[in-house]
């Protein structure tokens, strides 16, 4: 299951989850973040139970963007126990991001 993350769920969601999370900051306009997209769904449902996977509307939610230090998106925060552990930047292959969560899970 894909996750949508915002300033009022953000805290409890990721903040506070049980599970690690990969957060994927994005915007509609950005090109990147479109061929990530599928990429993101996949990770989403492959770890669900296991890595809670959302995407964040930098455009909507700047104070978030701003959090995490994103000047560049498509941008990949890989959480765990509230603190950011690991990050990626830009369109990369699928098993980048897996062998991040698979260190993280």
């Amino acid at each position: 299951m894909e996750y949508k993350f915002n300033k009022e769920n953000f805290d409890a969601e990721v903040i506070n989850s049980d599970i690690p999370v990969l957060v994927d900051f994005y915007a509609d306009w950005c090109g990147p973040c479109k061929m990530m997209g599928p990429v993101v769904e996949e990770l989403a449902a492959e770890y669900d139970g296991k890595v809670k996977v959302g995407k964040i509307n930098v455009d909507k939610e700047p104070e978030l963007a701003q959090k995490y230090g994103v000047m560049s998106i498509p941008f990949f925060a890989f959480i765990k126990n509230g603190e950011l552990v690991d990050q990626e930047l830009g369109a990369v292959p699928k098993n980048r991001l897996a062998a991040k969560l698979n260190s993280i899970a």
